[in-house]
């Protein structure tokens, strides 16, 4: 007759043994890991792109007005001299359509000034920052790719008076 005290002791080395340690050291080994390199990049701020800082020294800048067109087109106004620089046509350029509708909602929740330029400028570092003076808000626009950026490059380089509708052909979408 077997006791009852004898088949726990065996039902429980039994279920010790039906699962290795092995996997489960192993497992905790790499969560550890993980934990101890997450740590150390954030630390060390490795692998991540530095923001732009916005009171960066500034090596080019151009104050921008953007009038929305009749036609659903954008004119872009250097304010410095008042000449159009560029136009977008209509439909076209959802990355700039975008960026500036931001920005023109947070002046509108604040009951801000709408008619204050845009502050566009390339920092020492090679930032390129679309800013709000009277909101204080930035866009590090370089974060949306090179691609999306050269849009605003275009303009911060774009001569008065000289039109060609290159904020648009630089991103068609």
């Amino acid at each position: 007759m077997s006791h009852p005290m004898n088949s726990q002791a065996s039902d429980q080395a039994s279920s010790e043994a039906a699962f290795p340690r092995l996997p489960l050291i192993t497992a905790a080994a790499l969560v550890v890991f993980a934990v101890t390199i997450v740590a150390i990049a954030q630390i060390n701020k490795l692998g991540a792109a530095r923001p732009a800082d916005p009171g960066a020294s500034i090596v080019a800048e151009r104050d921008l007005r953007f009038e929305d067109q009749a036609d659903g087109g954008i004119a872009i106004i250097d304010t410095r001299s008042g000449s159009l620089i560029d136009t977008v046509a209509p439909g076209t350029n959802g990355f700039l359509r975008g960026a500036l509708r931001g920005m023109a909602r947070e002046r509108k929740r604040e009951d801000f000034d709408r008619s204050t330029p845009f502050q566009l400028s390339q920092t020492q570092a090679g930032h390129l920052v679309l800013k709000d003076p009277t909101t204080g808000r930035f866009i590090d626009l370089g974060s949306f790719g090179p691609t999306n950026a050269a849009v605003f490059a275009n303009l911060l380089t774009a001569r008065p008076g000289v039109a060609s509708n290159r904020a648009a052909s630089a991103n068609p979408s």
